[in-house]
């Protein structure tokens, strides 16, 4: 696995496109009591509704607006969920990174560590380091 493919924290760009702005806002914003409690005032104000309509265009009004809530919610929360996988794994890189430059820094002391040390890299994909 060559270098290129491991994203280290200090090759991501801090730039937020405009949707991933817009994402994270809803992210946060869905995650929140008022948000809840919003969704269930909507219920509430269209159970009685039931009595006026009739039946079929008042259930089809409730899991219209549901599905495309819902549709437009997971599109959203899929966005932020993949950017927030991709920041632990740059942080989780960075740790098995400074881990094996302490492992290899203590080789002199422990040769089994030089093992070890190779077998983080490989396990992480972290190339070998040329010695100079």
């Amino acid at each position: 696995m060559s270098s290129k493919s491991i994203v280290q924290p200090t090759d991501v760009s801090g730039h937020l496109s405009a949707f991933d702005r817009f994402a994270g806002a809803c992210s946060r914003g869905a995650s929140r009591a008022p948000f809840f409690a919003f969704c269930v005032l909507l219920i509430i104000v269209w159970a009685p509704t039931g009595l006026v309509l009739k039946v079929d265009t008042w259930q089809l009004i409730i899991n219209t607006a549901t599905t495309i809530v819902t549709f437009l919610l997971v599109a959203l929360l899929q966005n932020t969920q993949e950017r927030s996988d991709k920041a632990l794994q740059q942080k989780l890189n960075a740790i098995a990174d400074g881990l094996s430059d302490v492992m290899a820094a203590l080789a002199g002391d422990n040769p089994r560590l030089v093992h070890d040390e190779r077998e983080l890299r490989a396990a992480v994909g972290l190339e070998a380091r040329e010695s100079a």
